[in-house]
């Protein structure tokens, strides 16, 4: 398989990963009495509803290129959420459990690709379909615990702003203007932080998952 086919195939496969990740954020916060994302038609499967010209194309796109097509981080564009018409939790637990969603959906997607990766090892499925499922466990863990981080604006934010008040959550809350800044800094100027974070969190429970033959198939397309 040709790189170019191989990065065209991971693309493909972290755009949907991208968009559930966003998506069950709006029917979370639907669950809790929010309708915004409902009535702002983003509870849908529809990629143009939620692709973001930069976080869902460029960017993914740029990274896969400058990694040789073995890394790539992306978003959907922001499913809006208003914590003050979540009827049934408090404002603080409604962006607890909205923020938690995200990452929540790519965990189960990576368990449901890990067992599928196991079931496809079992019938002797070729590589390639054993790699799309192996690269379906990796980026979904990768985007949750990617998302975990407690950076503003990422998920894990919303997670850590729970648990503070008064002088220190509107602290915390004032970074998010320059969290994206922060974010980038820590990929692309300190990334062995990042690759000792995901050698904690996302490579173990990948071998969980899928079992050692899941890395030993993305070792042989390259990553």
């Amino acid at each position: 398989m040709s790189n170019v086919v191989l990065s065209l195939l991971r693309f493909a496969l972290i755009i949907p990963a991208i968009i559930l990740h966003e998506v069950s954020h709006g029917y979370m916060a639907l669950t809790l009495g929010d309708p915004t994302a409902r009535d702002s038609g983003r509870l849908t499967l529809n990629p143009v509803a939620h692709v973001d010209l930069w976080g869902t194309v460029l960017m993914p796109a740029i990274m896969l290129l400058l990694s040789g097509g073995t890394f790539a981080l992306g978003y959907a564009k922001p499913v809006p959420i208003d914590p003050r018409r979540m009827t049934r939790v408090s404002y603080q637990n409604g962006m607890l459990l909205t923020g938690a969603a995200g990452p929540m959906c790519n965990v189960v997607l990576a368990v449901l690709a890990g067992i599928g990766f196991r079931l496809v090892a079992a019938f002797g499925a070729p590589d390639v379909v054993l790699y799309i499922f192996a690269f379906s466990t990796l980026i979904n863990l990768v985007l949750a615990f990617f998302n975990l981080i407690p950076i503003p604006p990422l998920d894990g934010s919303r997670v850590v702003q729970r648990f503070l008040t008064g002088d220190a959550l509107r602290a915390y809350g004032s970074l998010e203007r320059y969290g994206f800044m922060i974010v980038l800094a820590l990929v692309f100027l300190v990334p062995n932080v990042i690759q000792i974070y995901f050698g904690a969190t996302v490579y173990p429970i990948a071998d969980l998952f899928g079992g050692p033959r899941l890395f030993q198939i993305l070792s042989t397309f390259g990553g």
